[in-house]
């Protein structure tokens, strides 16, 4: 899913345009490298497959925001501490600040709380006729993080 996907990338430690901020309850994504190291845009890009099926970042958005996250204002002061629980390696590069950043918050998606990654949901009609009467929608996690 779209969500397990995002997880994976802000812990990984080949990544470095998905970001964890420094509380760890949202995420920073830097476009231009996003563009260049996820997307496949541009003349550095990576020859890896396909991780999303497109290459516009605008529909990397549009999925963060069907999946229920909202995009936050980036101060210069929250974004110098962008690297959030990372790794030391990442933590100097303030280099990005000429590139569009972007700052993400879900309430189930954070640092130390893998296990709710099953309470995002695409908010498909039918979910949210379900969220709008009060019941629980829920995904199941796949076997390796249960």
């Amino acid at each position: 899913t779209f969500p397990m996907k995002l997880w994976l990338l802000v812990n990984s430690p080949c990544v470095d345009s998905v970001r964890w901020d420094a509380r760890g309850e949202g995420l920073f994504i830097d476009q231009g490298l996003f563009e260049q190291e996820l997307l496949g845009v541009g003349p550095s890009a990576a020859g890896q497959e396909e991780l999303f099926k497109t290459k516009n970042f605008g529909s990397i958005v549009r999925q963060l925001n069907l999946y229920g996250f909202h995009k936050l204002t980036v101060s210069p002061a929250s974004s110098a501490v962008g690297s959030g629980p990372r790794p030391a390696a990442v933590v100097g590069d303030t280099s990005c600040s000429d590139r569009p950043l972007h700052h993400f918050w879900n309430p189930y998606f954070r640092y130390d709380r893998p296990d709710l990654l099953v309470k995002i949901k695409r908010l498909t009609k039918a979910n949210k006729e379900k969220l709008d009467a009060g019941l629980e929608v829920t995904s199941r996690l796949p076997d390796d993080l249960q």
